[in-house]
């Protein structure tokens, strides 16, 4: 067994078509076997990356991760896309205002808990502050699959993808504000809060102003077509420029595309088609795209006795802050009795805005220039958000599909 991983490392790994590939057959065996024993297809997708990856078998080179990431941006897209599709004006009208209040709860507590738990065992509170507000972060990944395997209709899928759709956005907010008040905190770079959060906002409208043209171009462009083929390649080519333009002018790829998919099924119904010809398209891309994230997870995180301890309270409150903050704003808007006491438990699985956010931190001028004591207390926040993906990318997905079940409405 060891030569035979070892000839693959000598002669295959290194070739990126195999690592797709590899990913690909590994997730479909893992996810047969995680719905063998009733878990999400997707937490089978995850630890297959997990045993392939950088904490297995190591079959997947760094230089070919790097170049798999462009899937995970195409993945992500789609997502992004149905989540705005799912998004119409009757349903903003029916439970916009909720939804809002349902957002903000559930953030703001997470935020709190998760800050000032930190502080207790004794963080830095600019760390403390960082770490709290990037905790907020939903992923909407695993929400999206899990319902579309579902086939989930109904008032709580509704919620469910108001809050993730309105989340990515909040979470932005609050984190400048949050980073502006501790990059005040760190050294000798001065950081102005008012122009971090005039900032953020303004990355936000600038992305939903790239998404409403997107959709605008898409529907007036193909509302005439009929061919289902050239209506897909002409959707995919402006998702994909919409994706790039976001990122090239360091937007949110997730709210220009998320605003792209509520345009076009808000400007015809028609346009619904342009969402389901992706179909056929997504089961492989979900695939990858959650192996990928699996092979990136790493046990190494684990070794460190105070990033256990941070982890585990970063954990347990961030599940109190999304569970508590949806459950006592529900019962406050007097939402239905299982609306309210499932919809905190599908929103914790956690990934690309939080690692983006983390990332930003590291790249920060405020952290690069700050001191030695400061970067490696950066450092060690790194860990205890990678410790955090980790584990509620296993554990979310399986809570996601239990509350979902729940309160499932199939599609006739």
């Amino acid at each position: 067994m060891i030569n035979i991983i070892e000839i693959i490392k000598q002669y295959f790994a290194h070739h990126i078509i195999f690592s797709a590939g590899l990913l690909l057959i590994t997730g479909y065996i893992f996810g047969q076997l995680a719905e063998k024993i009733k878990l999400p297809t997707i937490t089978g997708y995850i630890l297959a990356g997990v045993v392939i990856g950088s904490s297995g078998l190591k079959l997947i080179h760094h230089e070919n991760m790097e170049i798999l990431y462009i899937l995970s941006e195409i993945t992500l897209s789609f997502i992004a896309v149905i989540i705005g599709g799912e998004f119409s004006f009757y349903k903003l009208k029916l439970y916009g205002k909720k939804i809002f209040i349902l957002t903000l709860a559930q953030m703001l507590l997470t935020f709190l808990l998760v800050s000032f738990g930190l502080l207790a065992i004794g963080f830095s509170n600019y760390i403390a502050f960082v770490l709290g507000a990037i905790s907020a972060a939903t992923a909407p990944a695993a929400t999206v699959v899990i319902v579309e395997k579902l086939k989930a209709r109904g008032k709580f899928v509704d919620y469910l993808y108001g809050i993730v759709a309105l989340d990515d956005a909040g979470t932005v907010i609050l984190f400048s504000i949050a980073f502006a008040i501790s990059g005040s905190m760190m050294g000798d770079v001065q950081v102005n809060i008012s122009h971090s959060i005039i900032h953020a906002f303004k990355e936000i409208i600038i992305s939903i102003i790239i998404g409403a043209l997107s959709g605008l171009i898409i529907h007036f462009v193909t509302i005439k077509k009929h061919n289902l083929n050239e209506i897909k390649i002409i959707s995919l080519g402006i998702i994909f420029l919409t994706t790039s333009i976001a990122i090239s002018l360091h937007l949110s790829p997730l709210i220009a595309n998320m605003t792209l998919g509520m345009m076009i099924i808000n400007l015809n119904k028609k346009n619904a088609r342009i969402l389901f010809s992706f179909e056929p398209m997504t089961p492989p891309l979900y695939a990858i795209f959650f192996a990928i994230a699996g092979a990136e997870l790493n046990f190494a995180v684990f070794k460190n006795p105070m990033i256990l301890l941070a982890g585990f309270v970063l954990i347990i409150l961030r599940f109190a802050g999304k569970y508590f903050g949806v459950f006592i704003s529900a019962t406050t808007l007097k939402i239905d009795k299982n609306v309210r006491n499932y919809l905190g438990l599908s929103l914790l699985p956690q990934a690309g805005v939080a690692i983006g956010l983390m990332l930003f931190v590291q790249a920060s001028p405020v952290v690069l220039q700050a001191s030695v004591q400061i970067q490696n207390e950066v450092a060690e926040m790194t860990n205890i958000i990678l410790m955090s993906v980790f584990v509620n990318e296993i554990v979310g997905p399986p809570l996601s599909k239990f509350a979902i079940l729940k309160n499932l409405n199939r599609r006739k």
